[in-house]
């Protein structure tokens, strides 16, 4: 089983000529809705590379959370973790402009109450793969971290977005996956040694004993672990949209890992799941099915 621990929210995105400049109103030129939130993404995703999939988080008693959860419980994600609260479901706002520029402002709302408290849901047991981000609170995610290792479950923590308080505890999770500006970002605030990224990513391996991964886009992923380093490529692509992506690459990853795949198979499924869903608009409706993963990489051969 893997276990989600984190947010959800409602993208409201409206499709404007130009952003705005500070007090400034333009015409919109289209309007949609989509779930998002980086919990549910990842959680999504890992269902659909044909995982079990158990999700813990909260969303506010309005009309937004049923649409929020929408996409989930078509992939029959368990849900029973997922609490109800008095605050707001989480939101992100988004202006994107005709020259693909965007602004965003994220209201956490429901994903501000998920506590610690609220571990005891996810049912932890050996076996089990614990998939975390930065959405919720970090003293949330820190408690899970704490709480899965004697459990006997794996943790992966994806540490978007970057919050520098954070890094004292990247160590604890088995798996750490970081975009290349979050690494630099954590290289910086935890002083790892070395002349470029892989030697830092050596360090971090060497000093925690855990395993780092990080994407590079269209250059694909590296892993450090602490006695190995690997590279995977990623697929060809003309990307269309690469919102998503990395959250498709670690719910993948995190079902790799559950099948019992080596880490470079685990990576190789992930990175061309990441790469397929940037094929299409949007984050959850774009993350790919197993079997067009499998096909992708079969003919990448």
């Amino acid at each position: 089983m893997i276990i989600v621990v984190g947010s959800i929210n409602l993208d409201l995105i409206a499709k404007v000529e130009r952003l705005p400049s500070p007090g400034e109103t333009v015409s919109g030129s289209g309007f949609s809705t989509a779930p998002g939130g980086k919990g549910a993404n990842q959680a999504l995703a890992a269902a659909r590379a044909g995982a079990p999939v158990r999700m813990v988080g909260a969303v506010g008693k309005d009309n937004f959370a049923s649409e929020a959860l929408a996409l989930l419980r078509e992939a029959k994600v368990d849900l029973s973790g997922v609490g109800e609260t008095f605050a707001s479901t989480g939101t992100a706002l988004i202006m994107v402009g005709d020259d693909g520029e965007n602004i965003i402002a994220v209201v956490p709302g429901a994903n501000a109450s998920v506590v610690p408290g609220d571990l005891s849901k996810a049912f932890l047991k050996k076996g089990d793969v614990v998939l975390l981000q930065h959405e919720i609170p970090l003293a949330t995610v820190d408690a899970a971290l704490d709480q899965a290792r004697p459990a006997g479950a794996v943790t992966v923590l994806n540490t978007a977005p970057f919050h520098a308080e954070a890094s004292g505890f990247l160590g604890k999770a088995d798996y750490v996956v970081a975009n290349e500006t979050e690494f630099d970002l954590y290289g910086e605030a935890l002083a790892l040694s070395g002349r470029d990224r892989a030697a830092r990513m050596r360090d971090f391996a060497g000093k925690t004993g855990r395993t780092i991964v990080v994407t590079l886009g269209g250059e694909g992923v590296m892993a450090a672990t602490p006695s190995d380093f690997l590279t995977v490529p990623a697929l060809k692509i003309t990307p269309v949209d690469t919102v998503g992506a990395g959250d498709t690459f670690c719910g993948y990853f995190a079902a790799g890992l559950s099948a019992g795949l080596a880490l470079e198979q685990a990576l190789a499924r992930a990175g061309a799941a990441g790469s397929l869903a940037c094929l299409k608009p949007g984050a959850q409706p774009a993350i790919p099915l197993a079997k067009d993963v499998d096909q992708a990489l079969q003919e990448a051969g």
